[in-house]
C-alpha cells in the first residue's frame, strides 16, 4: 500500500509538522507542495473530468511531471500528469496555460516560506 495513501506519516513530518523538503526517488526529483487544487484533467482515452486534489508532491521524472496528491472523489491518493491537465484552479486563480511552469512557481515559493518560518524559529528560540 502506497505510504502517502491517506495522509503523511508522522515520520515523513518535520519538527514543524510540515512535510519534507525536496528529495530524489530514483530518477525523480520529488517536491513538496500544498494546495487544494480542482483540476480539468484528460485521461488517456481524451476524456476530461473535473478532479478535486488536495495536493501533497510534484514529481518530476524522466519524460514526464506527475502532481501527486489525495484525489476527494476516489479518497486516496493519486499521481495526475501534468501535461494532461487542461485547467487548474486553485481559489481565486485559474491557470490555462503554462500550468507546470505555475506548479513550479508554487512549489519555490512554498519552500521559500518554509525556508523563512524555520529562520524565524530558530531566531526566536536563540533569543529566549
Amino acid at each position: 500500500m502506497n505510504q502517502h495513501a491517506f495522509f503523511p506519516l508522522p515520520a515523513e513530518l518535520d519538527s514543524a509538522g510540515n512535510l519534507p523538503a525536496e528529495r530524489q526517488e530514483g530518477a525523480w526529483r520529488v517536491l513538496p507542495i500544498e494546495g487544494a487544487f480542482e483540476i480539468v484533467y484528460e485521461d488517456s482515452r481524451g476524456l476530461w473530468s473535473t478532479r478535486f486534489l488536495d495536493a501533497r508532491e510534484l514529481k518530476l521524472g524522466p519524460g514526464r511531471t506527475l502532481i501527486g496528491g489525495i484525489d476527494r472523489a476516489r479518497g486516496g491518493y493519486r499521481g495526475f500528469r501534468a501535461d494532461r491537465i487542461r485547467r487548474l484552479t486553485a481559489g481565486p486563480e485559474r491557470v490555462e496555460t503554462g500550468i507546470l511552469d505555475w506548479l513550479l512557481g508554487r512549489a519555490e515559493a512554498q519552500r521559500r516560506e518554509r525556508v523563512a518560518r524555520r529562520r524565524k524559529v530558530k531566531g526566536a528560540a536563540r533569543a529566549a
